[in-house]
């Protein structure tokens, strides 16, 4: 058994010693105060003290440490790679790796006074890792793999598990119908405004309210089957919040919406998609889910913010208090990328509360919304970018997730040029 000695047993380090040795190395360790306890086991020195044959890690502080403070952080480069909390040259390992992973994954920073965006989110531009230019890169999975090299060569009797590539791709189900899913005179209105305009959609409109024609942007069939085709995972996040000026969608129990939920459901996972307004209103968060908990008869344990407006630490408490398991809302809205520095599934930490949560959140690294509403970018630079964060992710043995829309891959050229955006990208992952 790995030993890991400090002088300072704090939750914060027991929250990253599960995550570098139990989930991704795949390593019995113990955390030990007494110098007694080591035994003949390999040890990470973690304090200031002198342990002959140790493998030493100089700790920064910040993991002895309660509550949020800004630092300033100075970012150097080790192995072609970005670190900070960069220690005394004495030790083994050039930086200490438990604060810097500590730092990233729980989202320190976005706990420190910072301006929001026009949605009050966090801006990707003010994170360490954009201004750094490591925002592309999952440095927490490449800093575990550089530890682990390290710790063989010191302790060769170590053995650590492999991880593989894996991927799954999701969908926000924002706008599920361009005509279906309205009342009556929305319906009307829209018919009305249209009448005597070039390319009016007025006929259109009316044939798929008649049930005519299939509405345009339900196109879950086309979605689903290429994506199992691909041999790829699927999750669908579908809404049952109320209509605001940023919620577009069909009123929960809107006949038409409630029959196409069902039949997403015979073939794909669901997950709930919370509301705008929801992100920090309990109340709300919890009509949601028992709303599509009634819609398909068993519970719901996942769930994306919509317009991923994530706030933490608040977010995140009230998934766990709702009784949702898993979050998928760990990305920027405004740039692709690493959030939190790592493609592997962890445990949300509660900064405020000092503890490790039962909140299972799952990153994802790109969105087409991203690419093409944030970024302006054309298809094939666009699909240039997804496979370069596909192949970042590769190198670390994590997880790729792709996050798309229906209304965006739906109609037109730009359309048809973003649905090949989409092939392609199953394509490369599965490869």
């Amino acid at each position: 058994m790995l030993k890991i000695f400090t002088r300072c047993n704090s939750p914060r380090l027991k929250y990253v010693a599960d995550l570098i040795f139990f989930s991704i190395l795949g390593v019995p360790y113990e955390i030990v105060t007494d110098r007694r306890r080591i035994g003949r086991n390999p040890v990470i020195n973690y304090s200031g003290e002198k342990i002959d044959d140790a493998f030493r890690i100089s700790p920064s502080g910040l993991l002895g440490e309660t509550g949020i403070k800004p630092f300033d952080i100075e970012v150097s480069e080790w192995k072609n790679l970005p670190i900070f909390f960069r220690t005394e040259t004495d030790a083994d390992f050039p930086f200490d790796i438990f604060s810097a992973i500590f730092y990233m994954v729980t989202r320190y920073e976005e706990y420190l006074p910072f301006k929001p965006d026009i949605h009050g989110r966090f801006p990707a531009s003010m994170s360490l890792a954009f201004r750094n230019g490591f925002l592309k890169k999952p440095v927490v999975n490449l800093w575990i793999k550089e530890l682990a090299a390290e710790l063989v060569i010191h302790f060769p009797e170590l053995v650590f598990k492999k991880n593989s590539f894996k991927s799954f791709v999701t969908f926000d189900v924002d706008e599920p119908f361009k005509y279906l899913g309205k009342d009556l005179f929305r319906n009307l209105g829209r018919m009305l405004l249209d009448l005597g305009k070039r390319n009016s959609s007025s006929a259109e409109r009316y044939r798929t309210i008649k049930g005519k024609l299939k509405d345009p942007w339900n196109i879950f069939d086309y979605l689903i089957e290429k994506t199992e085709n691909s041999g790829s995972d699927i999750l669908i996040f579908v809404p049952t919040g109320d209509r605001t000026e940023f919620d577009r969608w069909p009123t929960w129990n809107n006949e038409d919406y409630t029959e196409l939920l069902a039949a997403i459901r015979s073939k794909a996972r669901i997950g709930l998609h919370p509301s705008y307004f929801s992100s920090d209103n309990i109340k709300k968060l919890k009509t949601e889910k028992a709303r599509l908990e009634s819609l398909v008869a068993s519970e719901i344990c996942s769930a994306r913010y919509h317009y991923i407006r994530l706030k933490l630490p608040v977010s995140y408490s009230n998934l766990e208090e709702a009784g949702i398991r898993e979050d998928y809302s760990m990305g920027f809205a405004d740039e692709p990328g690493f959030r939190a520095g790592i493609a592997t599934p962890f445990y949300f930490y509660d900064l405020n509360k000092e503890n490790k949560t039962n909140l299972m959140v799952y990153p994802f690294q790109v969105m087409d919304a991203t690419l093409v509403q944030y970024r302006k970018m054309n298809p094939g630079d666009a699909q240039c970018l997804i496979e370069d964060l596909i192949d970042e992710t590769r190198l670390a043995g994590g997880i790729f997730q792709s996050v798309w829309h229906n209304n965006i891959l739906a109609e037109g050229d730009a359309a048809m040029e973003w649905r090949a955006v989409f092939e392609n990208t199953l394509k490369y992952q599965n490869r």
